[in-house]
């Protein structure tokens, strides 16, 4: 059996069928991380995407219930060079093929992703069409060019929790220090990864998550100590109800965004985001803290940024920058408490060189400012 990658610039791959069986479209980008790939199968920030691994060997170590990111699955399709199916660790549960079944993903092995990912860092991110059913070529084409582009898509409502619920799951004990006294903390969910829940958690935050068309008026009947923008799918700029609310809470409560959330938080304060080449998919991206010469090897995924230039304007300053193509990663409000980052703190998986970013927002929680920690660990 074959299955087949079809781009919207006409190119063809062909790869196994390594997961369900079906057709689905979706925007294609490449991940460079080495491990991971369930906590990838699993981050909501991919819903609407083919994503396919550069790390040669997929598979290798299973797959468990502990590395789950979301409640499900949300991205379109899966793409691999070789797919493992006898996996060694202790941790594992099930193969992956197993798993990608299970949950419904369309996935090929066998499939040149060096020239896939070349093409795409040349191209830029393509749309594309991926089947284990229809394998004409011109078909498969003409639906990777009908798909519909990232830019314009609101996709947060497909990824967001349908009500508000309480969050209890922490990090192992030990992991981090609680804080001093109790913090409540109101999550947004623009698609959050648990890990970032677990962070707060083992903070000793009090929190609760609500969906992402949450008022600000609801939000501050909470009366939260500080508010969490966390990450998720999609152009920022449609996600206007989000966008409002945050408005709204600027000057009133502290505000930290991770990822879609520093865009979101740009956004509310009058700034201005535009999309990237490729996008920033991986575990290896290298962030400068610009108040101290220290670099961050970050998780990160995300297909837009923050233009650079729309923040001083806004009374922003840029706090960290990528050294692969020097956008922004961070930045900080001059006035109040608020600040956000582009990348993925709470790694899962990745580096955990930023995790000193949560302390930050606990910080800022109990004082009102946004505290020197963020700019230095």
């Amino acid at each position: 059996m074959i299955g087949k990658l079809a781009l919207e610039d006409g190119t063809v791959f062909t790869g196994q069928p390594a997961g369900a069986v079906g057709t689905v479209t979706g925007e294609v980008v490449f991940n460079t991380a080495m491990v991971g790939y369930q906590e990838v199968l699993t981050d909501p920030s991919y819903c609407g995407q083919i994503v396919t691994m550069t790390a040669p060997m997929i598979g290798n170590y299973g797959v468990n219930a502990a590395d789950v990111e979301s409640r499900k699955t949300f991205l379109s399709g899966f793409v691999m060079r070789e797919m493992v199916d006898r996996y060694s660790n202790w941790r594992a549960e099930q193969d992956l093929r197993a798993y990608l079944e299970s949950n419904g993903i369309v996935a090929l092995s066998g499939l040149d992703t060096r020239a896939l990912t070349r093409r795409l860092r040349v191209q830029g991110s393509l749309r594309g069409a991926m089947s284990t059913e229809i394998l004409d070529d011109c078909e498969l084409i003409a639906r990777a060019q009908a798909s519909p582009s990232m830019v314009g898509q609101k996709l947060t409502g497909r990824v967001t929790r349908e009500s508000a619920c309480a969050w209890s799951e922490s990090l192992p004990e030990g992991t981090v220090r609680p804080a001093t006294r109790l913090l409540r903390v109101a999550v947004i969910d623009t698609g959050a990864k648990s890990n970032i829940l677990r962070h707060l958690v083992a903070r000793g935050c009090e929190t609760q998550v609500f969906p992402c068309t949450v008022s600000a008026e609801a939000l501050l009947e909470h009366r939260p100590d500080g508010v969490m923008v966390c990450n998720g799918p999609g152009d920022p700029e449609p996600v206007a109800e989000t966008i409002a609310a945050l408005r709204k809470l600027v000057g009133k409560v502290p505000m930290f965004g991770i990822c879609l959330g520093h865009q979101l938080l740009s956004l509310a304060l009058g700034a201005k985001t535009h999309k990237l080449k490729f996008g920033h998919h991986g575990i290896n991206h290298p962030v400068l803290n610009r108040a101290t010469g220290r670099v961050e090897i970050t998780s990160q995924n995300h297909g837009f940024a923050v233009a650079e230039q729309s923040l001083p304007g806004v009374g922003a300053v840029v706090t960290h920058i990528s050294l692969n193509d020097r956008s922004v990663e961070g930045f900080a409000h001059t006035s109040g408490p608020i600040f956000a980052v582009q990348y993925h703190p709470e790694a899962a998986p990745g580096p955990h060189d930023s995790s000193y970013l949560f302390d930050g927002f606990v910080a800022m929680m109990q004082t009102g400012t946004v505290p020197e920690s963020v700019l230095t660990q």
